[in-house]
């Protein structure tokens, strides 16, 4: 037993005082016998004998009285260990697209959100963090309106991710009890791959009642066959149970134009295929309606017209493998000698070729150089027969690499690099025989950009990365067969393409997602990025002749949005949500350390509050009082 007011017993040292009293009473007086009184002195004695018994009782029950009067003023109670601890709570409230699930008439995250509201003791102050917001130190009257707006987010922490910020919330004060609630339907995302155990803080977790829904989600989209006047378009749904047929919609912009119905192979996978016109810009969205998530229920997408890409090459040399590689719709490409080169072309071009040159003149190098540095793509075939210094001195300050020794030794080239980004998707498996293409003679180089193409014997003949690319043969048809090799198409034509990185169909949110735009901006001018009444502005690095877009961004709302220059649209840019929450599976929470895990917050703050209860017991001693002075009363009326 424990007292609230532990000072006030040394009030029963007032006990001393009736005490003292009584004893006075009871002192012994002088007894004088009389004659003649032996019937008298009998009646005497026994009613002495009677006073003596009722001043005892009555002694006895005014100390009694007196005590649990005092003992009732000192406020005794019964309490376990921690209830008189000082409490910190704090709580994770899980506010990720799985919690937009129906449960009955609301959500999952509405229903966990009212019995918040319900079961916090008003008045008592706690913190509160989301997988994006933050409330500390408040009271559920300051954030009740703010709860009920939250919307569902993207992002999803991990279990340690939430651990790791929720210990942020507490103070380093060793004597209070921590308690950090968990509230969330415990997706399989959440999972982390190392359970932190060191945390000294008690976790309490809330799974929210896992709703028994079918959900279908479009996945992706890609473009499949492209013709002139037609382009396949094929989009992937899944599911994450057994379903019958569902219509898919496909919109451009408000307006529908094609409809179909997605059958589910036993994989409950799904493939729709749509076919549109080739040519037409087209602001797009795929379609489905279902009673799941809806977050994954829409996916956007534009398709833009096609920007070609700027090429010219500069050399004496043949270049009909040049034309007939890179002439098509996809590039503007033009040839130059060395003589009829305008300079000023250089820096609106995307891609140059240095097609045998027999030297790099100062001028030249200078023009490449800076052309290069700003994001420029470069390819360098030297002539059978070139200036070692000339090429040097340009090599070094371009890419670090040099020539080093002329090899008049005949070599096939038969080594590729299929893990190098421009062989991406080419090649099914990795091919170890074929019809090697040769040189006659080559030159080695000293150089740390990596391999792409090398002779038997490990000498590089192409490497680079990243928009600068080195040949060390000529490729002319008196030094080698490359030009007939099947090996020179997807080289170069790779090369072009990466030189100007065309806009894919849509990003992911969070992707870190990289877009170029070929304009030039003037000074102090940005590009801009906006949907409806949203706007914002870009990470961008303005090169010579493009810009490149940078989004890192996670709140992002999904959609379609115009790249604005000047306010004009430039093109159009569509992201996605992640679709990692659609599948719907979710953790055992067995396997996670925690003080007790429920699925109701009511349950949990009944336990909590039975956890801390204070059993006062002064009313208890307020009617022993009470008693005590009805028995005082009863001896002073009967005995």
């Amino acid at each position: 037993m424990q007292f609230r007011h532990p000072e006030l017993l040394w009030a029963l040292l007032l006990l001393l005082i009736p005490i003292f009293i009584h004893l006075f009473q009871l002192r012994r007086f002088k007894k004088t016998p009389f004659t003649n009184v032996k019937v008298l002195k009998r009646v005497q004695s026994e009613s002495r004998k009677s006073n003596t018994l009722k001043k005892w009782l009555l002694l006895l029950a005014r100390l009694a009285l007196l005590s649990a009067l005092i003992f009732a003023f000192a406020q005794p109670f019964f309490a376990s260990e921690t209830a008189l601890q000082q409490k910190e709570t704090v709580i994770y409230l899980d506010d990720s697209f799985s919690t937009a699930a129906k449960s009955g008439t609301a959500t999952l995250f509405e229903n966990a959100v009212q019995e918040l509201l319900k079961s916090l003791p008003a008045g008592e102050t706690f913190s509160l963090f989301t997988n994006e917001r933050v409330f500390r130190a408040v009271t559920v009257q300051d954030i009740q309106n703010e709860l009920l707006t939250i919307g569902h987010v993207a992002k999803q922490l991990q279990y340690n991710e939430i651990l790791l910020k929720g210990n942020t919330f507490f103070s380093t004060d060793e004597t209070t009890e921590k308690n950090l609630i968990l509230i969330s339907d415990f997706q399989q995302l959440l999972a982390s791959s190392d359970i932190d155990t060191t945390v000294t803080f008690r976790k309490h977790l809330v799974q929210l009642k896992k709703p028994d829904l079918m959900n279908i989600a479009v996945d992706s989209v890609y473009l499949g066959n492209i013709d002139p006047d037609k382009i396949d378009l094929t989009a992937l749904l899944s599911s994450n149970g057994e379903t019958e047929n569902i219509p898919v919609s496909l919109f451009d912009g408000d307006k529908l134009i094609a409809k179909t119905s997605a059958v589910f192979n036993e994989n409950q996978k799904s493939q729709v295929q749509f076919t549109i016109p080739s040519g037409p810009q087209i602001r797009a969205r795929i379609e489905i309606s279902d009673s799941g998530l809806p977050y994954d229920n829409v996916l956007y997408f534009n398709i833009d017209t096609k920007e070609k890409i700027k090429v010219i090459s500069i050399g004496p040399a043949d270049n009909n493998f040049l034309t007939r590689i890179l002439g098509n719709d996809e590039f503007d490409y033009d040839n130059f000698s060395l003589q009829n080169l305008d300079y000023a072309k250089i820096a609106d071009q995307n891609i140059i070729f240095l097609n045998e040159l027999q030297s790099v003149s100062n001028a030249l190098a200078t023009s490449l150089k800076s052309f290069a540095d700003e994001g420029g793509s470069l390819v360098i075939i030297p002539s059978a027969t070139f200036d070692f210094d000339s090429y040097n001195q340009f090599l070094v300050n371009l890419m670090g690499s040099s020539f080093i020794q002329n090899v008049s030794i005949e070599r096939n080239i038969t080594n590729i690099n299929f893990s190098h980004p421009l062989y991406r998707n080419v090649f099914e498996k990795n091919v170890t025989n074929f019809q090697y293409p040769r040189v006659s003679k080559y030159s080695r180089i000293k150089t740390s950009r990596p391999k792409v193409l090398s002779y038997q014997d490990g000498d590089p003949f192409l490497v680079g990365s990243n928009g600068k690319y080195l040949f060390t043969a000529a490729i002319n048809g008196d030094n080698s067969n490359f030009k007939n090799s099947p090996l020179i198409v997807p080289t170069l034509y790779n090369i072009g393409i990466n030189s100007l990185k065309l806009p894919e169909l849509y990003h992911q949110i969070g992707s870190n997602a990289t877009v170029d735009v070929p304009i030039k901006l003037g000074k102090d001018e940005v590009v801009k990025i906006s949907k409806s009444d949203y706007e914002f502005i870009p990470l961008q690095r303005s090169l010579a002749n493009k810009v490149t877009l940078s989004f890192a961004e996670s709140d992002l709302p999904d959609g379609i949005y115009k790249i604005l220059n000047n306010g004009e649209t430039v093109k159009n840019i569509s992201f996605n949500y992640p679709r990692d929450e659609s599948q719907m599976s979710y953790l055992d929470l067995s396997t996670l350390p925690a003080q007790s895990r429920q699925t109701s917050l009511v349950a949990l703050f009944d336990d909590m509050q039975k956890d801390n209860a204070i059993n006062a017991l002064w009313k208890w001693f307020v009617i022993l009082a009470l008693l005590f002075l009805l028995v005082e009363i009863l001896i002073q009326k009967y005995l």
